[in-house]
């Protein structure tokens, strides 16, 4: 890098629009949308899609719910306009899908397109040249002048040309881009998209679309939307014309810009699903829709099996949704963060039908989008003791009494540290269990039995202690009371029941009970156990074994 001060590069120029209104404004609609996932080269793939890949890809943008999908380049290469002429061939698009394609304004170019076209009931003809400042010294070596002419003369032959489609009756709409239209002089976009309209004369119940595309981000969001502003309160024919959008994210503000420049007045968004494209990509629509959902707008698409769309995303593509995208990544809806995960924890009871979706860290439900709960709260060496609770209560049944939390919260991150991974929640129920329902070392019960006479309990136990059985008999005011009251009077280490919890885990009249006992020895350590079994009273009986035996664990 340059050091200081950064002579390389200079600020993008603001905007003079001093009576702005789009800082105060708020969405309240969706936009309407246009995929361009199957344009010129797939999107800059590695590997382009087949046409059988693009077939089964135009097939999920009709079921996600797009009404405009730019199907491609058919001038640019065969396999393109191959693709176009099955679409129309055998009969896939919808009576209520327009198929958008892309062309430069060549007269070879648009003749190829048009016969591309041939049959399809509605189109819209998407034509583009480049006009800022750079290309037209680099690359053109062409004034304002010629460039606006390119553009004029290409619409004109079109307009010729069409008429036969036309008379056929396909409905063709035009789309016209001045390419690099963020980095062209206002004055001047505004001029050759006014001369564009002149030539193309359209209708308030056939508008044409004029899209602003900012081919490459060099500006700040704001100043995107500074100029979308200037160019819609300046067009003459603003109820003829629908101003679109084509962001791309060379700065990171894709989203933001489109978002932005809807406040500003656009009416359409052209992108791709997870923000595939050129260089860093297209504006990501799945983004920005949810985006829209989040905040009670619904955006006419439906992600409600965003899995399902990423699982034919990421086949036809051959690139991978990152783990942190927004709404589709794989650790979006996770938590790792032991206060994070406590405060999901302590949110979701709260959730109830009818209410506002109020879920501290996920802005979205999960569920909206067809994604799991399970997958909320993942356990590693920086987790707390609140997420493993939420994993063993949500994923097995286990309701841990609070004071528990902390106890088998520390056990499973010292089994993370060992590991030095993330755990499953398999392996956080066996830890569960190799730590509290699994001990039958040094003391295990054979056998447990109550009778009740004159309100007391009397309890007979067998036990296995080290090896050696011996057989118990104590009295109390309940079956716990009792069975510590015999404990007493064995070797065993002193100790009184703190507190005492239990639930049914499962269903039905098979259901087992749960108990969790708290105990504290005399040497005052204070610990848990658990236990269960179909009958509540040995599930409690089981929980004392288990704390004890844990508690000889440590000594």
């Amino acid at each position: 890098m340059q050091p200081s001060p950064v002579t390389k590069y200079r600020p993008f120029p603001p905007v003079d629009l001093p009576n702005r209104q789009w800082p105060t404004r708020s969405l309240t609609a969706a936009p309407i949308w246009c995929s361009v996932d199957l344009r010129d080269g797939n999107q800059a793939l590695a590997q382009p899609m087949s046409v059988e890949e693009k077939l089964e890809y135009f097939d999920l943008l009709v079921k996600v719910g797009f009404k405009e999908i730019e199907v491609g380049f058919p001038s640019a290469s065969q396999i393109e306009f191959d693709f176009c002429r099955r679409l129309i061939d055998e009969k896939r698009i919808p009576a209520d899908v327009t198929i958008q394609i892309l062309c430069q304004c060549r007269e070879d170019l648009i003749t190829r397109s048009l016969e591309a076209l041939r049959g399809a009931k509605q189109a819209i003809f998407h034509l583009y040249n480049s006009t800022s400042p750079k290309q037209r010294e680099y690359v053109f070596n062409a004034s304002r002048a010629d460039v606006t002419a390119i553009a004029t003369r290409a619409v004109a032959f079109l307009k010729r040309s069409m008429a036969p489609l036309v008379a056929a009756g396909t409905h063709v709409r035009l789309e016209y881009s001045p390419e690099s239209f963020t980095s062209t002089e206002l004055e001047f976009a505004l001029e050759i998209c006014e001369a564009v309209t002149d030539v193309w004369q359209p209708t308030v119940a056939d508008k044409i679309i004029l899209n602003l595309p900012a081919t490459v981000e060099y500006a700040t969001p704001n100043v995107h939307a500074d100029q979308i502003e200037w160019m819609a309160t300046h067009l003459t024919r603003r109820d003829r014309t629908i101003i679109s959008l084509h962001t791309h994210n060379d700065r990171g503000t894709g989203i933001a810009a489109t978002e932005l420049a809807l406040l500003a007045g656009a009416d359409r968004v052209e992108g791709t699903l997870f923000g595939n494209g050129e260089r860093t990509g297209n504006v990501d629509l799945v983004t920005v829709a949810l985006n829209l959902y989040t905040h009670g707008i619904h955006p006419g698409l439906d992600f409600s099996d965003i899995n399902g769309i990423r699982e034919i995303y990421e086949r036809c593509t051959k690139l991978e949704v990152p783990v942190r995208s927004p709404y589709a990544g794989e650790l979006v809806f996770t938590a790792f963060s032991g206060s994070h995960q406590d405060a999901i924890k302590k949110s979701l009871p709260h959730q109830k039908p009818g209410r506002p979706w109020d879920v501290l860290y996920i802005p979205i439900d999960p569920a909206d989008v067809g994604r799991s709960y399970k997958a909320i709260i993942r356990i590693n060496s920086q987790s707390g003791k609140g997420g493993v609770a939420y994993v063993l209560e949500h994923d097995f049944g286990f309701t841990l009494p609070k004071l528990m939390h902390k106890e088998i919260g520390k056990i499973i991150n010292d089994l993370a540290d060992t590991t030095g991974r993330e755990l499953t929640p398999a392996e956080i129920h066996a830890a569960f269990q190799r730590e509290y329902l699994a001990r039958t070392a040094p003391l295990a019960l054979e056998h447990f039995k109550t009778t009740e006479k004159d309100s007391a309990v009397k309890c007979e136990a067998r036990l296995t202690l080290d090896g050696q059985k011996i057989s118990l008999t104590g009295s109390g005011n309940g079956p716990i009371d009792a069975f510590v009251r015999a404990l007493a009077t064995t070797t065993l280490p002193k100790f009184e029941v703190q507190s005492y919890s239990e639930h049914s885990l499962g269903k039905g009249a098979e259901a087992r009970a749960v108990s969790y006992i708290q105990v504290k020895t005399d040497r005052g350590a204070t610990l848990f156990g658990a236990g269960i079994d179909t009958n509540i009273e040995l599930a409690s009986i089981k929980a004392i074994v288990s704390a004890l035996n844990r508690a000889l664990a440590k000594r």
